[in-house]
């Protein structure tokens, strides 16, 4: 398959360096509108939606996580980047690891936020794509995002939850259910040790969909990792706790 020409925005200085910012199933990459303003003035920054999200086309499926690598390496392609650091939420952190050890020279410094090498059971993930396919990402939106955030962020802030609902529920369904076929298939356990770019792994502390341990494997088997659990976060721990996301992420890419 192809690579998808995928929606990009690109702010920031336009001389670089670059960051590219890889959005979580269900979202789009409004997601890091907590984190542009700052990362604007230090780096240019590539957004994108990635394929089957939001401005982005809907291939026919299946996906796999080598076909959402592609079409994240094909961007950079498109821009004239050679190598950037990559950060990556859920899905995305999958797809910053693949091309991190796929094409370990396209990649700087790595920092991958709330994900996982794997996501057993597989079963869950297509029992939600056939949800999806039937009843359209609305179905799930309301499940989705109160796992994206803690209880008491929900409560305190209605606005986000209306939001982040419709966000979810605004993804083309094919696009969010092939994308759940790719979870459920996936298995980079072993490409972690093949990971030379240092990473720094973020954890949510409440985060239910992939809690702390899930981050803690990937700045183990890496080859220079770094563990950090925010408390107080969930899912979505970029959005709910930018105060600490923020600067920590800042602080890793531009170590030298």
């Amino acid at each position: 398959m192809s690579a998808a020409v995928v929606d990009a925005v690109v702010t920031g200085r336009a001389e670089g360096p670059f960051v590219v910012l890889s959005n979580s199933l269900g979202a789009t990459h409004k997601m890091w509108d907590a984190q542009v303003a700052a990362l604007e003035e230090r780096f240019g920054v590539v957004r994108y939606d990635t394929r089957g999200h939001g401005g982005s086309p809907v291939p026919d499926g299946p996906y796999s996580i080598d076909d959402l690598a592609d079409d994240l390496v094909a961007l950079l392609d498109r821009l004239g980047v050679g190598r950037a650091h990559l950060v990556g939420l859920s899905l995305g952190g999958m797809t910053a690891l693949r091309v991190a050890a796929r094409d370990p020279d396209r990649v700087d410094r790595l920092a991958v936020l709330c994900t996982g090498a794997q996501l057993p059971p597989a079963s869950g993930w297509t029992d939600r794509a056939a949800t999806v396919r039937s009843g359209g990402s609305g179905a799930v939106a309301t499940a989705v995002v109160e796992r994206w955030f803690t209880p008491q962020h929900l409560s305190a802030h209605p606005e986000v939850r209306q939001a982040a609902e419709a966000m979810v529920a605004a993804t083309p369904a094919e696009g969010y259910a092939c994308c759940c076929e790719a979870i459920a298939a996936l298995d980079l356990r072993d490409d972690l040790a093949s990971i030379t770019a240092p990473t720094l792994a973020i954890a949510g502390a409440e985060d239910l969909a992939t809690p702390p341990p899930k981050l803690e494997e990937i700045a183990t088997r890496v080859k220079n990792g770094q563990l950090l659990v925010v408390p107080r976060a969930a899912h979505l721990a970029n959005a709910e706790r930018p105060g600490i996301i923020t600067p920590a992420l800042i602080e890793h890419l531009e170590k030298s």
